[in-house]
């Protein structure tokens, strides 16, 4: 108990004596003294060189981790448009060691002269240098402190020669090891002054388009083949068309009816996606895609559509609506077909419903008209055979019968959606940072529904619907065997293999608690720690920002274009194309060294922003959170809301290329042109 009570009362003496440290206006008396040069061997560039010369056994105090924290070193150069940093500070190695009276790791510098290179170019011959400076220098228990408030710095270049005035009398001037940029002397600030940024070259923006549509037609298409196969469906298509060619009075009015048949399918799921197109405009589907509540409902939601195509219960509308639709179809004729691709719509909905939900909600998560293009592209696939077979009767003959089989299919996408369903639940976990679903937990529980699936196949799991399997089928067994092969690749991917094919699909690999041969090599320059960099992450061990204002103010302190990269947590061709196109080697040559990297999360919605404002693209929605204002930044700046979407900009705000989305960044050579163009146009 005395123990305790004496430990806190050290922190909270040791904490006091560095407050009154900070306060004080000590100077550094013997401890350090500080000489500053300024020379220039090419016209329009000068090298500063500060350097610290250390009385022996004195050190300076670098960043720390500890609970309590000494001052650290740090300068601050301000901006100015008489000159520009051509390079980052160039600091000499800070060693590193854990004190027990602060609780944690320090860094320090304990050599006999610490000295501080950094390079700058300047289209004038008389200016000014200045910024602030703070530092904390100890020896024996003796600690003195720079000044509070951060003194200020001058250092004219020109007339009168190379000569150093510092303010407060104070004889020094300091660098940290993490070269932090100051706020307030930075003049970006995306709420008040909103750069025009909609041209390039006299070329819009809006040119360069990003269209999905044909992907979600085609993924549509693909599910509508697939419901086909399900036993609610798959037994109507003789009958239907049977029912076509001999209740119509002639086989040529027979195939028109199988026509106004199709159609009327078409139509009747269109109508659903234009409902659902209305329903959701572009911010809310990007709320849905995004935000964790509805991303948990539709976990929910796919869960109970695999139960059902498992066997354990099923989806039915009310009776009376089919049986009110049966009834209409039988008076044939033009009225008939439409009222008979309704019933079909409706008894076959236990099958159906599960597919046609997975197509609405991967489509309402883009906006706009993609729910009714996914329906579309699901529809026409749903009609064609109808049609096809009224038109080719003799085609029938060649169909397999309906049989055990068929409900086999219902329980493989009984599966498929069980793993479906994880997808959403991870989309969650990351844009609420609960941690649940790391990589190798999702990795986990696919390998396990896999082989489950493969045993499944090869008949040694059985369910309730299921029949007899007296053997093993050829095209079955080919199926089970790509499963086990499927679940073989995924087993390399739980120690940190980057499983590329599925990038799209699976949490970040930063997300991963070990991985075997981790020894990503960190790039890209920084100018101090960014924000959010607990919470928020880039690939391939590049080092970047999450805030606009933070990343340009780095862009113009190191004199380096900007590389904006629009993205979310839950999008998957943003992953895609971080583990396939970014991973290239002279791409990513060029997002470490030539560009800083801003990250901006649409779908970030846990961290708030310091000073929240009124949405300067609606001028009603307060923005609060660093996801809001991200989106309101592509949204006004841009007219976009989808993600990826790549952007390279100057310090001044100023267009370097036409930004690109995935059609064009998917080619490695098209993403590699980008980034060269941008930065050659940036050097001119």
């Amino acid at each position: 108990m005395l123990d305790c009570y004496t430990k806190h009362m050290k922190r909270i003496i040791l904490l006091l004596v560095l407050l009154v440290s900070v306060v004080s206006k000590a100077q550094f008396g013997d401890l350090a003294t500080v000489e500053f040069s300024v020379s220039s061997d090419k016209q329009g560039v000068y090298e500063l060189v500060f350097s610290m010369k250390l009385a022996e056994g004195a050190y300076v105090y670098g960043s720390s981790d500890a609970l309590i924290t000494p001052p650290k070193l740090v300068l601050n150069l301000d901006s100015s448009k008489y000159y520009s940093p051509l390079n980052a500070w160039v600091i000499p190695p800070f060693k590193t060691k854990y004190v027990e009276d602060f609780e944690g790791n320090v860094t320090y510098y304990d050599g006999e002269e610490l000295v501080v290179k950094r390079t700058i170019k300047s289209t004038v011959t008389d200016f000014t240098i200045s910024g602030n400076y703070q530092a904390q220098v100890c020896n024996k228990g003796k600690c003195i402190t720079s000044p509070y408030p951060n003194p200020k710095f001058q250092i004219k270049v020109g007339n009168g020669g190379n000569e150093a005035v510092v303010k407060d009398n104070q004889k020094i001037i300091l660098n940290n090891i993490e070269v932090l940029n100051s706020q307030g002397e930075c003049n970006y600030d995306f709420s008040k002054s909103v750069p025009e940024v909609k041209t390039f070259n006299g070329q819009s923006i809006d040119d360069n388009k990003d269209d999905s549509y044909w992907n979600t037609f085609i993924l549509a298409f693909v599910f509508g083949l697939g419901a086909l196969l399900t036993p609610c469906v798959f037994p109507m298509i003789p009958m239907t068309v049977s029912f076509f060619l001999k209740g119509s009075g002639s086989k040529s009015k027979g195939k028109f009816v199988a026509v106004i048949f199709g159609l009327s399918i078409i139509v009747i799921y269109c109508l659903i996606g234009t409902v659902f197109s209305f329903a959701f405009g572009p911010d809310s589907a990007n709320l849905i895609a995004t935000h964790w509540l509805p991303n948990v409902f539709f976990f929910a939601v796919f869960i109970f559509f695999a139960a059902s195509f498992l066997g354990m219960f099923e989806i039915t509308l009310p009776s009376s609506w089919s049986n009110k639709s049966d009834e209409n179809a039988d008076k044939g004729g033009v009225g008939g077909a439409v009222f008979m691709a309704l019933t079909l719509s409706l008894v076959s909905f236990s099958c159906t419903g599960p597919i046609i939900g997975t197509v609405l909600v991967e489509s309402v998560k883009v906006g706009g008209i993609e729910p009714l293009i996914g329906m579309l592209g699901f529809s026409s696939a749903f009609a064609l055979p109808f049609t096809l077979f009224a038109f080719f009767p003799s085609w029938l003959k060649s169909l397999p019968k309906s049989g055990g089989w068929l409900n086999s299919v219902k329980v493989v996408f009984g599966f498929l959606e069980l793993a479906l369903a994880l997808k959403f639940l991870s989309i969650a976990d990351q844009t609420a940072h609960w941690g649940i679903l790391d990589r190798e937990v999702y990795l986990a529980l696919w390998i396990v529904i896999f082989t489950l699936l493969g045993f499944y196949l090869l008949g040694k799991l059985k369910f309730s619907h299921d029949s007899d399997l007296p053997f093993l089928r050829v095209p079955r067994l080919v199926i089970a065997i790509f499963t086990f092969a499927f679940v073989v690749y995924l087993l390399p991917g739980m120690w940190g293999a980057p499983l590329r094919s599925l990038s799209g699909y699976l949490p970040p690999l930063s997300t991963m608690d070990f991985r075997i041969g981790d020894n990503i090599e960190e790039g890209g320059e920084l100018c101090g720690k960014p924000q959010f960099a607990d919470k928020l992450h880039l690939p391939h061990g590049l080092n970047g920002y999450f805030d606009y204002e933070e990343g340009m103010c780095c862009a113009k302190d190191l004199g380096k274009p900007v590389f904006i990269d629009f993205t979310g947590h839950g999008c998957v061709n943003c992953r895609e194309l971080e583990n396939n196109v970014w991973a290239d080697p002279e791409i990513l040559e060029l997002l470490k060294n030539e560009f800083v990297i801003i990250s901006l999360y649409i779908d970030e919605h846990t961290l708030d922003i310091q000073k929240p404002y009124i949405s300067l693209f609606d001028g009603e929605t307060k923005i609060q959170t660093i996801g809001q204002k991200n989106a309101d930044i592509q949204k006004v700046w841009f007219n976009k809301n989808a993600q990826p979407y790549y952007v390279t900009l100057g310090v001044n705000e100023e267009l370097l290329n036409l930004p690109i989305g995935y059609d064009v960044a998917e080619d490695k050579a098209g993403f590699l042109k980008f980034l060269k163009k941008s930065l050659s146009n940036y050097k001119k």
